[in-house]
């Protein structure tokens, strides 16, 4: 933690600034978590330990409710699970994921006291609860998860005040970080970074956040290394700068990341881009044409009708009626492309979820064109290293050559492999899936090139292997929408 240190933000409280320069990519701290919990809803399917997806996981005996890739994560997780599983054995079932995080935290303080590491920054007593500003319906929502606390702590551990354990709900609620899975492509847990809650918020950021998961594949658990959260910078920071994340996604107007900070986070926003609405013209934009634009009303229509039109592609997706998600989409498209902008957000989610599944149904070549589209207006709205930008660039280039089309599909790929060098580093697994492809990409270009026919031929070999694939199950229209902080719902 060198590299910085705290000072007083104007307008913000305490925040953490620079003490040396930085440039593009570079890892400003880590740090790894007091404790973090899989959430309740995927108990079964990830791994309560290194948080990672598998197939078949091992349950826990004693608890039944904690899952294990096997015994050796299983032992990697014992020093934390040990005290969970006799409370969650004496009380019956698991609480939910704020109960049990909550729990964690006060087992591992009440063992090695409120600075766990050399690194810590800040105690959990320092940081901000904002109970007092919770409205009430959160509040009697918050009151039953301490009186559900009280219930599951045993006896036998250290007895706290409500007040301590009212603060930590608070810290948790406020601050408690989303944990993906090893490829970084769903969120999948909460835990809580005493650090990182010390950096601010600015809508544009120099900075963001990934999860590193470690290195948890020696058979004795003295040789992993910790899962811990990176800070990154995304492009040069003088000595001395603060140093800001995103809480929420840039792709809302400034008005809806304003309400959205009050009512989570618990403060104004006056970033620059919310003071003087920067990209909000774009964001609910109509189509230019030649130097006409549509009039304000034909916009306005066309945002609406996109809008009622997510709503219905949201309940067919739940439904996992696909067919009916592409024909609600195709005439969405086909109603509002023409009038609204390709920077429109609402139209950029039609557009998202058209594309996503299309590809699930393996009609490639639509969701290839309308990827691209998507990320032709992410470039026009999104910072050049946003994480977002290269996760969708990654996505366009994979339905590209899926398509056959290898030309276009190579440069989104190499695009995608170019911004998660900076936000997600070389030894992110899903960097490291992005250099296979731009490999074989490249050389498959270069095939391509000196002979189509030889290209195609190769091409059909290499589709039944399925070297490269992104066909899980479309998600929710709102999923690519992340806060960065995990928000109970």
């Amino acid at each position: 933690m060198d590299n910085v240190a705290i000072f007083d933000s104007p307008g913000k409280g305490r925040g953490l600034k620079t003490t040396k320069e930085f440039w593009a990519g570079d890892v400003i701290f880590s740090e790894p978590s007091v404790a973090a919990v899989v959430f309740d809803s995927l108990s079964e399917r990830i791994c309560h330990s290194c948080f990672r997806r598998q197939d078949k996981l091992q349950r826990c005996g004693q608890c039944k409710f904690a899952h294990y890739c096997d015994r050796t994560c299983q032992r990697a997780g014992w020093a934390e699970h040990k005290q969970e599983c006799g409370a969650t054995k004496a009380f019956g079932k698991a609480p939910n994921e704020n109960i049990r995080l909550v729990a964690r935290i006060l087992w591992r303080l009440d063992k090695e006291g409120s600075v766990v590491s050399n690194m810590q920054l800040t105690t959990l007593e320092e940081l901000e609860d904002h109970v007092a500003d919770m409205e009430e319906e959160e509040l009697k929502e918050f009151k039953v998860d301490i009186h559900n606390f009280l219930d599951y702590w045993p006896r036998s551990s250290k007895q706290h005040t409500v007040d301590e354990i009212s603060h930590l709900f608070g810290v948790v609620n406020c601050n408690g970080f989303t944990v993906s899975d090893q490829r970084g492509l769903q969120a999948v847990g909460v835990g809580l970074f005493p650090n990182l809650c010390l950096v601010n918020h600015d809508c544009w950021p120099n900075c963001t956040v990934i999860l590193n998961h470690g290195n948890r594949s020696a058979v004795n658990t003295i040789f992993h290394s910790q899962q811990r959260i990176e800070l990154r910078s995304l492009g040069k920071i003088a000595e001395g700068e603060e140093l800001t994340v995103s809480y929420v996604d840039y792709l809302n107007l400034s008005e809806e990341r304003k309400r959205l900070l009050k009512t989570q986070y618990f403060f104004d926003c006056t970033c620059e881009h919310c003071k003087n609405h920067i990209k909000d013209d774009l964001k609910m934009g109509g189509r230019e044409v030649e130097g006409v634009k549509p009039s304000e009303e034909q916009v306005k229509e066309a945002t609406d009708y996109c809008y009622e039109m997510l709503e219905k592609i949201e309940k067919a997706r739940l439904n996992g009626d696909y067919h009916e998600v592409v024909k609600i989409c195709k005439d969405c498209i086909d109603k509002t492309e023409p009038v609204l902008a390709d920077t429109h957000i609402y139209l950029l989610r039609v557009w998202s979820t058209y594309s996503e599944v299309q590809a699930y149904l393996q009609y490639f070549e639509e969701a290839a064109d309308y990827a691209r589209k998507m990320v032709e207006g992410y470039i026009k709205l999104y910072h050049p290293n946003n994480a977002a930008l290269g996760m969708a660039a990654m996505r366009a280039g994979v339905n590209h050559w899926q398509a056959g089309l290898i030309e276009i599909g190579h440069g989104m790929v190499c695009k995608a492999y170019a911004i998660l060098m900076v936000t997600h580093g070389p030894t992110h697994p899903i960097t490291k899936d992005l250099e296979s492809m731009r490999i074989q990409t490249e050389m498959e270009l270069r095939m391509f090139k000196e002979n189509e026919y030889v290209y195609h031929s190769m091409r059909e070999a290499a589709l039944k292997n399925k070297p490269m694939t992104m066909l899980h199950e479309p998600k929710s229209v709102e999923e690519g929408i992340k806060n960065l902080f995990h928000r109970r719902k």
